[in-house]
């Protein structure tokens, strides 16, 4: 029987698919795209908020279902809980997906490390300039 997969959006460290796949997970392919009416906010971890006419970029990627439970049952994302959000690409086009956010966020200092991976990572990824200095002004 085949697993069934999960479309999830990551915004954090997450959206780096050689380091899950080298944790032993297996996504699909990498698709850049953004989400709407949120902004991301930093303090030990990340976690999206909503907020109007904010944009917060990542990445999705699907799962199977198995793993998307693995990798939020580890103790430093356990808080973490899906929403459906729908998903948007440069080319215009939506899609639905999970993502994982903190319900309660607490508005501890930044994690400065967390932040620097993060940019350097989005950067990385390719996301807009823009949004990659959005994401060192977290701290």
């Amino acid at each position: 029987m085949t697993e069934r997969m999960l479309d999830v959006f990551f915004y954090g460290l997450f959206m780096d698919r050689v380091a899950l796949i080298a944790e032993g997970y297996h996504p699909g392919e990498a698709r850049t795209g953004f989400l709407s009416n949120y902004e991301l906010q930093v303090g030990q971890r990340a976690t999206l908020v909503p907020a109007d006419g904010q944009t917060v970029w990542g990445v999705v990627m699907a799962l199977p279902a198995s793993e998307v439970r693995r990798l939020y049952g580890g103790s430093s994302v356990a808080a973490y809980s899906p929403e459906a959000v729908t998903i948007s690409t440069k080319d215009g086009q939506t899609s639905p997906a999970l993502c994982y956010n903190l319900m309660k966020f607490d508005a501890d200092e930044p994690n400065q490390d967390y932040v620097y991976k993060l940019a350097a990572l989005a950067e990385k990824l390719d996301l807009p300039e823009g949004y990659v200095s959005e994401i060192e002004f977290c701290l």
